[in-house]
């Protein structure tokens, strides 16, 4: 048993050090991209802890806290990401343009 839950810790420490590897070489210019993208990766995180929590019957306590926090972290990013990618669009909507008369108005031409 503590072979087991010894691999998968070392499993997940070693994921960390290859994403935290892997994001640091992204350019500044894709790392918002990126962020929209992982947006079905953290679904699928939200998805599969809200799976497990409806099959498993009396679940220990230490497993309701950890499929807890998956899904709090996992929709956080979700919110997170669509947020971003929102914003990140809006960059690239183009201004609505005032009628003439308001913009001379605001200029004070209309005396």
């Amino acid at each position: 048993m503590y072979t087991e839950l010894l691999a998968n810790i070392a499993i997940l420490v070693l994921s960390g050090f290859v994403g935290f590897a892997v994001i640091s070489k992204v350019p500044n210019t894709l790392h918002t991209p990126l962020m929209s993208g992982t947006n079905a990766i953290h679904g699928i995180v939200v998805l599969g802890a809200l799976v497990v929590l409806g099959k498993v019957e009396n679940p220990p306590w230490g497993l309701q806290v950890i499929l807890f926090v998956a899904l709090v972290f996992g929709t956080i990013n979700v919110v997170g990401g669509f947020v971003v990618t929102d914003r990140m669009l809006a960059m690239f909507k183009s201004k609505p343009t005032a009628p003439a008369a308001a913009v001379a108005a605001e200029k004070g031409g209309d005396k």
